[in-house]
């Protein structure tokens, strides 16, 4: 018997965590940015949740990018035998231990009884939106474990009701708005169909170096340098916490920045490091 063969045999026994299973990544839609471009009255609105992205496709679950996330068997044994679509949460302003959670090879039971899974959509369901979210709570209500939770959707009239909400949730400590056309089927690829509104716009870029701090950030990470979907490279100084700094994410990670406008060059504007993007 090979070595590896005796490595897998002993881990089975031991009730290890086997390698995570990368799968293709699978097609969902994205949302466009919110700039007053639509009539509101013709979406429906929820918050906008600073959690993990999560696809359930009825056997298992899954980040964006294929890999498998490691939840415990009671989580996985709970969820309908169809397609969802939603966000692991652990409620507002969790982001950052949510995020160590889903990502270990061997699940935490307790930490895990703190998660929701909250869902907005059902893969390749017919129907228009507004019908698919009548069925996502009957898929919720049918499920009755306390972890699988339906996200809110609600109408406004107008720009100034749509403000006012944004308003009242990022004074709450939420991260912002959702909204998904009412009247459109299922679809998938970056569309106005869904659109993000929040207080600041933000993006995504590839680590491609580390640069070295100075001052009081001597002999620890001083700044990202980034690099766009279309090649723009620049640097994110802001944003990272002492333990950050001592650990920055590797290079080739993909990182989510905010920023508030563009440089006549085209360059991101106080440019500040939010988080890194979910596997």
């Amino acid at each position: 018997m090979s070595r590896l063969m005796q490595a897998l045999l002993l881990g089975l026994t031991l009730g290890l965590a086997a390698a995570p299973v990368v799968a293709d990544p699978p097609a969902i839609l994205l949302a466009q940015v919110y700039r007053h471009q639509v009539d509101v009255s013709l979406y429906l609105v929820s918050e906008k949740l600073d959690g993990v992205r999560a696809i359930w496709d009825g056997q298992s679950l899954r980040f964006r990018s294929g890999k498998a996330i490691s939840a415990p068997g009671w989580f996985i044994e709970g969820l309908p035998k169809r397609a969802l679509d939603g966000e692991l949460w652990m409620g507002r302003g969790s982001f950052e231990r949510l995020s160590g959670l889903v990502r270990r090879g061997m699940p935490n039971d307790a930490e895990w009884h703190q998660v929701r899974y909250m869902i907005f959509e059902l893969p390749q369901a017919d129907g228009s939106f507004e019908q698919r979210a009548k069925q996502i709570r009957e898929v919720v209500r049918q499920a009755s474990v306390p972890w699988l939770m339906a996200i809110e959707q609600f109408r406004v009239r107008d720009d100034s009701e749509l403000q006012k909400r944004m308003n009242e949730v990022v004074k709450g400590g939420g991260e912002g708005l959702m909204l998904h056309r009412a009247d459109a089927p299922y679809e998938t690829g970056r569309s106005d169909t869904l659109l993000k509104m929040k207080p600041w716009d933000d993006a995504e870029a590839v680590v491609i170096a580390h640069l070295p701090g100075k001052g009081k950030n001597a002999g620890v990470m001083g700044a990202l340098r980034v690099r766009t979907d279309d090649g723009r490279e620049f640097s994110l100084g802001t944003g990272f916490t002492d333990q950050q700094r001592q650990n920055p994410p590797p290079i080739g990670a993909i990182v989510t920045y905010r920023y508030r406008d563009f440089t006549r060059s085209g360059l991101p504007r106080f440019a500040s490091f939010l988080r890194v993007r979910e596997e």
